[in-house]
């Protein structure tokens, strides 16, 4: 290979490699350190009571209710306008909320009489 065509070659190799990687920095996230993470918050429903994993999360964001029935009968879980289906004794659903604010969100078992009877909370987004 002569010197002027070994010459031209490197730095042909140098733009080919700068223009694969430009893809990559455009999928960059624009925050470092900043991530669309998901928590998730674990609820059993019992007769007639939810137990969660925890009471509340330290900013808004997403979280995934993961509702196990625990109990007898059919239960619901519905926070912040969206509802899991009935689930049957032993059934389990998921259910995913986008908090935008920090407030406080009241939770409950829609079935008649059910949140009267203690099948009912609040979420906390801090």
């Amino acid at each position: 290979m002569s010197t002027c065509s070994h010459r031209l070659l490197v730095p042909l190799a140098a733009v080919a490699s700068a223009i694969a990687l430009v893809p990559l920095a455009a999928a960059a996230p624009a925050r470092p350190g900043r991530t669309a993470a998901t928590t998730t918050i674990h609820v059993r429903a019992g007769d007639f009571f939810f137990r969660l994993s925890a009471k509340s999360v330290p900013r808004p964001g997403r979280v995934t209710f993961v509702v196990t029935n625990g109990g007898r009968v059919a239960h619901d879980f519905r926070i912040a306008g969206k509802t899991t289906a009935m689930l049957d004794p032993g059934k389990s659903a998921r259910l995913t909320v986008t908090f935008r604010k920090k407030s406080r969100f009241p939770y409950l078992c829609t079935v008649p009489g059910h949140a009267a009877a203690g099948m009912k909370g609040v979420f906390i987004v801090r």
